[in-house]
């Protein structure tokens, strides 16, 4: 007879596999023309193991779209650890910022996750149905506020400091061209390069460039 631990691990399993074949599925086919026997054909389980796991398609649709924001949250913890949580001095803040700034464009706003999130909620408009919600912000926040503790940054209210640097470099990129272009593009880097300027010279009361 398995053991308990064996048994939670097989259930582990299946329900990654059900998830990677729901989002395979409704990626490529539409959630409308994907139906729980492709599901279960596709994760090789039987259709009644998508049922105990998930109950209906719809909920299956509301566990992919949890499992994706969740992988984004992910990729944004790891960008502000790998950028920002180690800065002690000044004179990085820019590059630092910068770093900040296109690694999101390509880890998460250039993901295919990102863009499967936005094709499931309906488009752009619906992101903040996303269930995610204000958490990517609130991360930046409490980032922006340790930085604000050394001394490297003035800024009382950090989740507002945090909406500035987002509006000042992904907020000007999409307006200027409609929506975010790919790193890759030769036009988004100049344009975080002037938003993170702009942003130190109200928060860290200079340009550091």
């Amino acid at each position: 007879m398995p053991s308990e631990k064996t048994l939670r691990e097989g259930s582990a399993a299946k329900r990654a596999a059900i998830l990677s074949a729901a989002r395979e599925l409704f990626l490529n086919d539409g959630f409308d023309r994907t139906s729980v026997d492709a599901v279960s054909a596709r994760a090789g389980v039987s259709k009644r193991t998508v049922y105990d796991y998930f109950g209906d398609k719809q909920t299956l649709l509301g566990a992919v779209v949890n499992d994706i924001s969740g992988s984004l949250l992910d990729a944004v913890r790891r960008t502000i650890q790998g950028t920002l949580a180690g800065l002690t001095d000044p004179a990085q803040l820019e590059d630092a910022f910068v770093g900040f700034s296109m690694r999101i464009v390509t880890d998460m706003l250039g993901s295919a996750d990102y863009t499967m999130l936005i094709k499931l909620l309906g488009g752009e408009g619906h992101l903040a149905d996303a269930p995610f919600g204000d958490a990517p912000e609130d991360e930046l926040a409490a980032q922006l506020a340790v930085l604000a503790e050394r001394g490297l940054l003035t800024a009382p209210d950090p989740r507002m400091a945090a909406d500035h640097l987002l509006a000042l470099t992904f907020g000007v990129a999409m307006n200027r061209f409609g929506a975010l272009p790919s790193a890759g593009d030769d036009r988004v880097r100049p344009l975080v390069v002037e938003g993170v300027r702009a942003f130190l010279r109200a928060y860290a009361g200079c340009s550091s460039g």
